[in-house]
């Protein structure tokens, strides 16, 4: 069994839009399977989609429906592990719109090649994943492996996941090879969402109706394309001229996107370029410049470790430990966030004599860790720390 379980995406503001999503699934199952009854089972019945005689409000209402108990979790599960964050960046009302045009997109897709009902939110779910997939490519999902009496957690790049695992393995290779467990899956449906959610995330980041960042696909694009010496294919449609007349000649041969960058955002700009050089030593001296500037400003998950184990190799334990401190911020919930309080807390206490620090640091890692030589290791730094604050020594 290999559950998604988490990512290293921190909402900003608590993702409300999606909790009403997930309560409104939950909400119709319970109705239709359990409290309604023989009334249930006639209104799902009526509303799930039926792709030989459809009728428009189907649309809408069979991503509300599910056909049992399983169906209904698994497709809860990856809402709530995606959707959160995708719901962050949208906003409530255009995370709602957004969700449910993916599942009208998926029922249209389906209802053209089938005749057989369809009833479930995977299509829609689809569409979030990949949308989450657009907004947060470089971030990392925490997996749950079950193997008989084996259990454990790991993390994999969400490109990974999503492309290879969720969409061409789960929809494409694995019914391939039929049998009855592949036969009562939309897969039409699933491959729909998935589209819709791809490409419908690229063009309103590309027409800025989304707010864009640094580390969303269309960065990432446009810095590849940058480094290849390709032309940028919205040159033209930036600089046409437009039906309002422009009076100032200045604004008029003004390119709309040169939009001086924050000194924040400039200096995240180097960091990230000496990173996709190859060059670590620049990037690290360029990202102790960004930490003058803002102490919390984070990088992608892998990178930002890469950047602090160099200043820890390089014995520059300062800008370690806030590099460390800014990837703790950015990322608390990370599979190793434990694991890394106790480093920095060792750090504060050996190197920096920071004892205060140290001892806040260790009874977080404390808290969180797991294995009994690292809880035991903690609990002395943690003794010491505290002896030393004490003593004032």
């Amino acid at each position: 069994m290999l559950i998604p379980i988490g990512t290293d995406v921190r909402p900003r503001r608590p993702p409300v839009g999606n909790y009403v999503l997930i309560a409104l699934n939950i909400a119709m199952f319970v109705f239709t399977d359990f409290l309604g009854a023989e009334t249930g089972q006639r209104l799902k019945a009526l509303y799930t989609l039926d792709a030989a005689r459809p009728l428009l409000f189907q649309y809408i209402t069979y991503q509300f429906l599910h056909g049992d108990v399983g169906h209904l979790i698994g497709n809860m599960l990856f809402l709530w592990i995606f959707g959160n964050a995708v719901c962050d960046r949208m906003g409530a009302l255009g995370y709602w719109l957004f969700y449910l045009s993916g599942g009208i997109f998926a029922g249209v897709i389906f209802s053209n090649g089938a005749d057989n009902p369809i009833l479930g939110a995977s299509g829609a779910i689809a569409a979030v994943t990949t949308a989450f997939l657009v907004l947060y490519p470089r971030v990392h999902v925490t997996l749950f492996l079950w193997i008989l009496v084996f259990m454990t957690t790991f993390q994999v790049p969400a490109l990974l996941l999503i492309v290879f695992k969720i969409i061409l393995w789960d929809n494409v290779i694995a019914p391939s090879f039929g049998g009855a467990a592949y036969s009562n899956v939309a897969y039409e449906a699933h491959l729909a969402g998935y589209a819709f959610g791809f490409i419908v995330p690229l063009l309103l980041l590309a027409s800025q109706a989304l707010p864009r960042n640094q580390f969303d696909a269309l960065a990432l694009l446009n810095r590849w394309r940058r480094r290849h010496g390709l032309p940028d294919p919205l040159e033209f449609a930036r600089h046409a001229p437009t039906a309002r007349p422009v009076e100032n000649q200045e604004m008029r041969s003004r390119p709309l996107r040169d939009v001086a960058p924050s000194p924040v955002e400039a200096q995240r700009l180097a960091v990230l370029a000496r990173l996709d050089a190859g060059d670590l030593g620049g990037a690290a001296e360029a990202y102790a410049a960004l930490l003058t500037l803002d102490p919390l400003q984070a990088l992608p998950r892998m990178r930002h470790l890469d950047l602090a184990r160099y200043f820890m190799e390089q014995q520059r334990f300062q800008e370690a430990v806030a590099t460390y401190e800014a990837y703790l911020a950015a990322y608390p919930t990370a599979a190793d966030a434990s694991q890394v309080r106790l480093l920095v807390g060792l750090t504060c206490n050996r190197y920096l004599g920071d004892y205060e620090r140290a001892a806040r640091h260790l009874r977080d890692a404390i808290a969180g860790l797991t294995t009994p030589a690292h809880q035991a290791h903690a609990a002395e730094e943690l003794r010491l720390a505290e002896e030393r604050l004490a003593t004032g020594w």
